[in-house]
This record gives structure tokens, C-alpha cells and sequence, in this order.
């Protein structure tokens, strides 16, 4: 097998919860079908996913929407149950969903802890709970978890300045824990055939206020944000045999922002 073999995805089943978000969900798909893979896409609205899919069909790849509330433990049992009874195994999962909470430190209550918690914890370990033994029984799977360089590094609060953006403490919180907790899969499952790494990436274009972007740019050494493409070609590695004897990373696309 060549090289450029290994990172081919064809016949390869994955799924992508948040798959059909507009910032990472959807270039991740992307990635994944363009590679070969067979894509599931799952979030709250399977009419979303189902459309989302759609277009990726008209391009001629195979993809499917679902449905998938990663707050609720019944909901993810039954996204395991609908993708298995479908197509027999999962050999690619990447977790993108993220229960989402706005706010600042002065701001947030316990309860949008607690909301976080039910999904970016909780889900978080229901859903590799669900699928890895799928893995382990076929003897191969990849676990991608997509954390941030906010699980890394701390939140540099002059870059909000004159602005309304703000920044929620909880996402530092959880995306640390994301990193650790793949860790934790990697070391648990590797025997096993199982595969788990992070991929954490920097700040996303998305049209946020100049003060923003300006501060963001010039501090970052690549001198811009991250946009749709560049995270394609660090989910095809990890996803593919070309990183089979990789496990327990966490792959930094930041464009250098956690070098400095």
C-alpha cells in the first residue's frame, strides 16, 4: 500500500455529531466524505442533518443525517442503535457537538454548568461508552474528540476588549477535560485496536468584530484565523490508517497560537 493509500477512507463508516454545524461540524464532514468514508451527521435537528446530507449526495458521496441530543443519555443510546441496525459498525467517530452556553464569568450560573456538564461530560462519555465496544469487537476504530487551545492555554481577555464577545469559563473547563479524557481512551483501548486523539484547534473566522480580528491576526504567526479548510487535513490523518500508530495526541491547529 502507498502512502497516499493509507489516508483513503473508503469503506469506512463515520459518524460526526455537530456534522452539520457551519464552522468545524460541517468541514469535518467534508473531510471525511471527500476521503471516502461513508458520513453520518447528528445533532438536535435531523431535518438539518437530512438536508445537509442531501447536498453531499448530489455531489455524489455517500452521507446520511440523524438525529442526536448529546444531553440526553436516551438519545445517544438511540443514535448507537440506528447507526448499528444501518450499516452493522462505526469505524470513525468524531465528537463535535457541543452543548452550547453563552455567558462570562460574572454571568454563567450553576445551571449552565450543570447544562454543559450533561452534554460535553456526560455526552461526551456516553457516546464513546456506546460505540467502542462496536470498535473493539471488529478489532479497529478511531476516536476523534475536538477540543480547543483553550484546553491548552488560558483565554488572553485583551483580545474581547470594544467588543460584546465574551468568554465563557465552562469551555475552558470542558475542553481541558476533553483532552485528558482522550488520553485516558487511548491508554484504556489501544490493546484493543482502538484509536483516540484530539484535535484542537485555534479561533475560526466568523465574521467577529475587527478589534477582534485585528488583535487575533496579528498575534497569531500564520497572521489569520482559522478557516473551513484547514482542519480537513488533521480529521483525514487521525481518521485514517495513515496515523494507525498514533494514539493519545492532541494535534494542534492553531496556526502557531500556542508556540508563543
Amino acid at each position: 500500500m502507498g502512502i497516499l493509500d493509507k489516508f483513503s477512507l473508503q469503506g469506512r463508516i463515520a459518524l460526526v455529531t455537530g456534522g452539520a454545524g457551519p464552522l468545524f461540524g460541517s468541514s469535518i464532514s467534508e473531510a471525511l466524505v471527500e476521503a471516502g468514508a461513508t458520513l453520518i451527521t447528528a445533532s438536535r435537528s435531523r431535518e438539518r442533518n437530512e438536508e445537509f446530507a442531501a447536498r453531499l449526495r448530489q455531489q455524489g458521496y455517500e452521507a446520511y443525517g440523524m438525529q442526536v441530543d448529546i444531553t440526553s443519555v436516551e438519545s445517544i443510546q438511540a443514535l448507537h442503535d440506528e447507526v448499528i441496525a444501518r450499516f452493522g459498525r462505526l469505524d470513525v467517530l468524531v465528537n463535535s457537538a457541543l452543548a452550547r452556553v453563552g455567558g462570562s464569568f460574572e454571568t454563567q450560573t450553576p445551571e449552565d454548568w450543570l447544562y454543559s456538564a450533561r452534554g460535553d461530560m456526560v455526552g461526551l462519555f456516553t457516546i464513546c461508552r456506546a460505540f467502542v465496544p462496536d470498535m473493539v469487537r471488529q478489532g479497529r476504530g478511531s476516536i476523534i474528540n475536538i477540543a480547543s487551545i483553550y484546553g491548552v492555554v488560558g483565554n488572553d481577555p485583551t483580545l474581547y476588549e470594544g467588543t460584546d464577545m465574551l468568554q465563557p469559563p465552562h469551555y475552558n473547563f470542558v475542553k481541558a477535560g476533553m483532552i485528558n479524557f482522550t488520553r485516558y481512551l487511548a491508554n484504556y483501548y489501544g490493546k484493543k485496536g482502538v484509536r483516540a486523539n484530539c484535535i484542537s484547534p485555534g479561533g475560526y473566522f466568523n465574521n467577529q468584530p475587527e478589534p477582534f480580528l485585528s488583535r487575533y491576526c496579528k498575534r497569531v504567526p500564520i497572521g489569520r484565523m482559522l478557516g473551513p479548510e484547514d482542519i480537513k487535513g488533521a480529521v483525514v490523518f487521525l481518521a485514517s490508517d495513515a496515523s494507525e500508530y498514533i494514539t493519545g495526541i492532541n494535534l494542534l491547529v492553531d496556526g502557531g497560537w500556542t508556540s508563543l
